[in-house]
This record gives structure tokens, C-alpha cells and sequence, in this order.
């Protein structure tokens, strides 16, 4: 979610604005556009649902006091919600009967949170953001004002326990994590500021363009607060030291040396943010609004406002941009999500910061995704992507924060939409992305825009949680439909994460089983190149190795297996991979010489 650009309102808090919409922003005229029919989604009423591949198991709603909620991250059996005021732990160990642990009141929107092992951290950003917790807003300039990260220990879930508060010059909207392979001691923390820069009465160290001068304005001193990201250097076994050790300059020209050497026009009269001329982020880039990194590869995408952004980040006190894109269609850069494979990043846009209605037909690409390859660590585009069904005017929707499902051989995510609700998206040909399920409630009021809708959906080990803003938690279960089968999603929960923090990216790695087996196998009957006898073959020796094995014999599923290897020939890599690496991981069992029963 975002605030109004510069220029406009960026010194209104974004605990203001909320308010106010949470009020209620208008009462809106219906959708302009006649809507398709045949989408259940189409004229639900309030809080009534619809849903396909994706069963609601449970709703939680926010407990009293706090508003807002934001985003999530997990660990063990424990779900943290983010909260403009603080954040909630949620016991997730039955995610059909999610128990509300304990809520931590501390303000400073938007409160973001992750969390590595014993360490909580959360972004903050606004009033009333002070290093005490408290409620009551402190005058500028105070030595109580906070804008910056704050890190928890959480070592007692009953008693988060604040150990450090790391202030920035221009706050922290979001922050992402790099628990670099390079560096077992520390962690490491990419805060995106996106607020008017602080006094530096207030916070030695910053400083502002002068008052009037144009974003677009060359800019070469370094001590500016603006276009670069702060990087907290927090040491594991004492993070109350962490401090800020860079401020990249991501952004730089690398041929003039200026710092604002990215996009930086206004838009013009004609780009999708005047039309109709309602307020929407300008496609500036001053800062990130949020990075993903993925350790493994050793690279990371920036949605930095006008750019997109591939960064190399092996050395994770410095990282460095290697490529960058932008796009006309687009007003302002969101987030991003890796594929499994490294070799694809969805970029998505939040057009008019998430608190509009922008999933109408008048808004065909802005607030929705781009699909860009990555080829020669250069960003390739390939194909956009919008929620397919038409939302009414009296719902907030844009593409907002999704994660990766782990089936085998597929790219699937599930993304939030606000008051559109969640979508499971396959993008595994990255030039045709596709629906393949949903969930999507009825707008919170039949005449008014109030804000809420899914701030994130994200998948953890065999469940689907989502921080509603308004709602509360809610938690699902993938069912089997015709483009997801049971085999896919029982493989799927077979990846299991110590934690997860989506921005902080994991690979997938599956272990040797019958599932992922069959998932291959599924899919390949679903494309239509696997059928017949062949396929009965393949199926039938596949069936026996899994009654062998369930029978602790062995020795003859593993031969099961070699025959459905042989059926398939040279053909289907990748079914046949998933086959052999069973087989190998197969060992005998007890008396397993010795039974040449068949089955």
C-alpha cells in the first residue's frame, strides 16, 4: 500500500488516510462496464464467497484495538501478522482451528513484519512511531520519534520483547531480509523508505532536496536521503547492534555518476495515472517500495516505483543493481516473486496504491503483473497479467503480495488482490499466465468503498493464509480441480519450511515420493501427450511399486519402477527423473529377498 506522491499529500500519515477510507471514502456509482456472468464472482453480495481450488477453512477476526492488518510471515507452527499498530501471533498448528496467541500493540505503520529464528523485525514508517510503543504521537524532532526498523526478541511468544530500534531517514515502508550463505553471524536487512525525508535536527545524517526542486533535477551529492535503500547490518548473537553499515545508490547513472539516474518523469496527460485524473503514485524512482531476495541464486528483484530492477546481492552489505526495465503501462512497481527455477520474476504494480477500485475494464494492465524472463542476467518481458474477473467500484482491488506453491514442475502463486480477493496463478510458460483458482468475498458494503481485502495470501507448508485488512486471518486448503489434481497438492505439502518470510525467498527441493511422481504423471495426461496403453502401462507399474512399497517390499517396487522408466523411452524428463530418483531412494525392507509374491 502506498501513499500520495510527492508533491501531492506525503507529509498526511498513512494512519491518517486509512482512517479516513476506513470511514468510508464515497459512495460510488456501480461498475460502468457490463460484467461477464458466467464468473460466480460476478455481484456477490457482502461477505458472501465464491471459490474454486481454494476451501476456506477459517476466519479469525482482528482483535480489539488494532486496525489495519498488513503482511505475514511464519515460523514453526506460529503465523505473525503485521498491523498498522503492532502485530498478532497466531497458532497455525491445526490451520482449520487457527488460535490467536498474543497481540503486541506498537504503532508505526505499516508494521511489516519477518522473522528469523529468535528475531522479529517490523517496518515503521508513521505517527504515531515512537521507540517506547507508545500511542501518543511525539512533536518533530523529539528523541522519541521512531522511523526506522524495529527488531524483537521472540524467544517467549508471550512477551515479545523490543531489543533494538534502527532509524532511517525516510523510515522504512517495507524491509526484506538476507540471510546471506556467505555469512553465518548476521543478518541482513534492505529497508525501502518511501516517507519525506526526516529533519536532520531530528536524525543526524539526512537531508532533503531543497523545498521545489523537481525530482528530475540531476543529482550528484551524495549525502542526499533520496534514491538509495538503507542496509541494517544486524549481528545474530547481539542484535542490539545492529546499525545501518550502506546506503546503496541503486539508481545511479553509471556513465554520469548522477544518483537519480533511473525513471524519473511525472506522468504525462496521456499515461493511465490522469485517466480518469484520479490521484495514482507517480512513476518516479526514488526508492524501492519493496526487494525480493533469493539467496540461493544469489540475486534479488527491486519493484523500485518507475523500474524494475535485477540486483546482484552475493556481497549482501553492498548489493548492486545489474539490470534494470521500466514500463509506460505502468504508474508504480510493487513487489516481486522469483520463479522456483531462478530463470522468471512476476513484477506486480500497484496502481493508485491499493485503495481504489482498479479492476475494471478501463484499467487493462495497470495493477496487475509482468512477466519478465531472466536471460543472461538481463530482464526479458513476456507477458502481463490482470485478475480476470471484474470487480465493482465498491471494492479496493489491484495486485498486491503473493508466494510461491511448491508443486513439482510448475510455477504456480497465489496473490492477493485486496477486495478481489486471491487468485492461484500458473505462470509456468511465462508468455501465458492463467488462472487456475480463487477465492473472492462480496465487498465489505453494497454502496460504500470501505478499505479491507487481502493485503497477502501466501502458502506455508500445506496451507493458504491471508492478512485481510479489515477481516482479520483467514486460512484455506487447496482441493483438487481439473488443472490442480490431489497428486500436485498432496506433493505440494510435502515442502516444509522451518519459516518463511516470502521476500526472503526459499528454494523448493521435493524428496523422492509417490506424489511427486504422480504429479509429473498428472501432468502429463493433462497435456494430452501421455495416453492410451502407454499411460495404462505407466500407470499400472507406478500403482504396484507403491503396493510393494506399502508392504515394505522394496526391492519389487523399485523394479515397478524401472518398468514404468522403460514404458516412457526417451520422453518425459522429467516424469522420469521424479521415477528414478524414488527407485534410488528405495531400500530394502525386511524380508525383502525372500517374497516373490506378485501383487
Amino acid at each position: 500500500m502506498n501513499e500520495p506522491p510527492h508533491g501531492i499529500s506525503r507529509r498526511r500519515t498513512t494512519l491518517a488516510l486509512v482512517g479516513a477510507l476506513l470511514i468510508a471514502i464515497t459512495t460510488l456509482t456501480s461498475v460502468a462496464a457490463a460484467q461477464s456472468t458466467s464468473d460466480p464472482r460476478v455481484g456477490l453480495a457482502p461477505d458472501a464467497t465464491a471459490s474454486l481450488g481454494m476451501q476456506h477453512l477459517a476466519n479469525r477476526p482482528m482483535p480489539a484495538g488494532f486496525a489495519i492488518n498488513s503482511d505475514l510471515a511464519f515460523q514453526g507452527n506460529f503465523a505473525f501478522v503485521g498491523n498498522f499498530v503492532g502485530f498478532h501471533i497466531y497458532d497455525i498448528s491445526d490451520p482449520a482451528n487457527p488460535v490467536h496467541r498474543k497481540s503486541v500493540l506498537c504503532p508505526g505503520g505499516q508494521g511489516e513484519v519477518s522473522v528469523y529464528r529468535n528475531l522479529l523485525f517490523q517496518s515503521v514508517e508513521s505517527s504515531p512511531g515512537r521507540v517506547d510503543c507508545g500511542t501518543e504521537n511525539p512533536p518533530v524532532g523529539s528523541p522519541l520519534r521512531m522511523r526506522g526498523v524495529r527488531i524483537f526478541d521472540i524467544s517467549n511468544l508471550d512477551n515479545p520483547v523490543q531489543v533494538a530500534t534502527v532509524q532511517t531517514c525516510r523510515g522504512s515502508h517495507t524491509h526484506t531480509l538476507l540471510k546471506s550463505p556467505r555469512d553465518r553471524k548476521n543478518i541482513y536487512v534492505y529497508v525501502s523508505g518511501t516517507q519525506a525525508v526526516r529533519s536532520p535536527l531530528e536524525l543526524a545524517g539526512c537531508k532533503a532536496l531543497p523545498p521545489g526542486t523537481p525530482l528530475t533535477t540531476p543529482q550528484t551529492d551524495e549525502e542526499l536521503s533520496q534514491w538509495r535503500i538503507e542496509v541494517i547490518k544486524v549481528p545474530l548473537d547481539a542484535p542490539q547492534n545492529a546499525a545501518v553499515v550502506n546506503a546503496p545508490r541503486l539508481f545511479r547513472d553509471p556513465a554520469t555518476g548522477v544518483i537519480n539516474g533511473l525513471q524519473n518523469a511525472p506522468p504525462t496527460p496521456t499515461h493511465p495515472s490522469n485517466n480518469p485524473p484520479i490521484w495514482a503514485p507517480m512513476p518516479t524512482t526514488d526508492s524501492c517500495h519493496d526487494i525480493t531476495t533469493f539467496p540461493e541464486i544469489g540475486l534479488a528483484a527491486g519493484a523500485c516505483e518507475g523500474n524494475g530492477l535485477l540486483i546482484d546481492i552475493r556481497n549482501p552489505a553492498n548489493p548492486r543493481r545489474i539490470h534494470e526495465v521500466s514500463d509506460p503501462n505502468w504508474s508504480y512497481w510493487h513487489g516481486a516473486t522469483f520463479a522456483n527455477d531462478g530463470k522468471s520474476v512476476v513484477f506486480t504494480e500497484e496502481w493508485a496504491g491499493g485503495v481504489l477500485p482498479r479492476c475494471h475494464t478501463t484499467d487493462p494492465r495497470w495493477g496487475g503483473n509482468a512477466i519478465y524472463d531472466i536471460v543472461d542476467r538481463k530482464l526479458v518481458f513476456r507477458s502481463y497479467y490482470k485478475l480476470p474477473v471484474l470487480q465493482t467500484n465498491q471494492e479496493n482491488c489491484v495486485s498486491h503480495l503473493p508466494s510461491l506453491v511448491p508443486v513439482p514442475g510448475r510455477d504456480i502463486m497465489v496473490q492477493a488482490w485486496y477486495q478481489g480477493g486471491a487468485s492461484l496463478i500458473d505462470f509456468t510458460d511465462s508468455r501465458n499466465p492463467r488462472e487456475i483458482g480463487y477465492f473472492d468475498r462480496g465487498p465489505i458494503n453494497a454502496t460504500s468503498l470501505v478499505l479491507g481485502g487481502f493485503w497477502s495470501t501466501y502458502y506455508y507448508n500445506g496451507a493458504i493464509y491471508g492478512s485481510e485488512i479489515f477481516r482479520g486471518f483467514d486460512t484455506f486448503r487447496l482441493t483438487p480441480t481439473a488443472e490442480l489434481s490431489a497428486n500436485e497438492i498432496k506433493a505440494a505439502s510435502e515442502v516444509k519450511f522451518r519459516r518463511l518470510t516470502p521476500q526472503h525467498q526459499p528454494r523448493f527441493d521435493w524428496d523422492p515420493s509417490f506424489a511427486v511422481v504422480r504429479s509429473y504423471l498428472d501432468q502429463a495426461v493433462r497435456s494430452g501427450d501421455l495416453r492410451g496403453r502407454t499411460l495404462d502401462k505407466v500407470e499400472d507399474a507406478i500403482d504396484r511399486a507403491e503396493r510393494f512399497f506399502n508392504r515394505g517390499k522394496n526391492s519389487a517396487a523399485r523394479e515397478q519402477l524401472r518398468k514404468a522408466e522403460r514404458l516412457l523411452g526417451r520422453r518425459f524428463d522429467d516424469l522420469r527423473e521424479a521415477i528414478d530418483d524414488l527407485a534410488d531412494s528405495l531400500r530394502r525392507g525386511r524380508g525383502d529377498d525372500h517374497d516373490d509374491d506378485d501383487d
